[in-house]
């Protein structure tokens, strides 16, 4: 796999070489101080060009720049388009490298939030960057009505999972379950690490940090919340969910003086258990 300095090196001859690319960028985690460095992590670079549309679905112009990726995507030229004046190119190549090159007319770069670091600027257009950080991804502590609002529906949509599994809906259960419900226990396992380490952090996209954050009992029991398409076991990694939100939310809502309404999980576990007796 080639090195960041032999990736840095070609992007920016690239970018020499082609006097219509006028700004390269560079964000994503390689931008970010914060973000464990492994050889996996995307190059996310961005091309500021005096006329996008040369560059736009011209797949063979980064071959030629570039060479020829294992694969390649164009969300722009794909089913749902949505360029907003941008267009990018998301390829793989044979020694692991993965490139997102991005083109987009230099006025756009002042929408960019995320942590970024200017690598060529030919006319010196780019506005004065801040110090790359992760601040904008940091956990963000919860109003009083946004916690009670994440315990409502987290046990509320549980009824859904329970009828998905009575009736026998594996994909709509699942579905319930690790996109709907899942998502409140994300929000609460990272209020909950923002009690504990301070809300100057990021658990990263998805909670992938999360390991690093949570006890190791805590984290053993959020892993025991992911099931295969048995259905007991899905039962199993539900009640888990549901022991594993009571213990973080209880905590939560002591620390920032919330009120826990417990006869909300009362009545949810009722009607789980009901669910699941007239399985039997």
């Amino acid at each position: 796999m080639r090195t960041e300095r032999e990736m840095i090196d070609l992007i920016l001859g690239v970018a020499k070489a082609d006097e219509r690319i006028r700004a390269v960028t560079m964000e994503g985690s390689r931008a970010n101080p914060a973000a464990p460095k492994d050889k996996y992590q995307d190059y996310d670079i961005s091309f500021y060009v005096t006329d996008i549309a040369p560059f736009c679905n011209n797949p063979a112009w980064v071959v030629e720049q570039f060479g020829h990726p294992l694969m390649m995507q164009m969300p722009e030229a794909m089913r749902w388009p949505d360029g907003g004046g941008h267009f990018s190119y998301m390829m793989i190549y044979p020694d692991g490298v993965r490139l997102d090159l991005t083109l987009l007319p230099p006025r756009q770069y002042t929408d960019m939030a995320e942590p970024s670091v200017v690598l060529l600027d030919k006319d010196g257009l780019l506005p004065p960057l801040p110090s790359p950080s992760d601040a904008v991804y940091h956990i963000k502590p919860p109003a009083p009505l946004y916690y009670y609002s994440c315990c409502n529906n987290f046990w509320w949509c549980l009824n859904n999972v329970a009828k998905g599994i009575a009736r026998d809906e594996l994909p709509y259960a699942m579905n319930m379950l690790n996109a709907v419900v899942r998502f409140e226990l994300h929000c609460m396992i990272e209020w909950y690490i923002g009690t504990q380490h301070g809300f100057h952090l990021s658990t990263g996209k998805d909670g992938k940090y999360f390991k690093h954050y949570l006890p190791s009992e805590l984290y053993t029991q959020y892993t025991a919340t992911y099931s295969d398409s048995n259905y007991e076991n899905l039962w199993t990694a539900v009640l888990t969910m549901c022991d594993l939100f009571h213990t973080l939310a209880l905590s939560v809502a002591e620390h920032f003086g919330f009120a826990y309404r417990q006869e909300e999980e009362d009545g949810m576990r009722a009607y789980l258990r009901m669910v699941r007796e007239d399985a039997l």
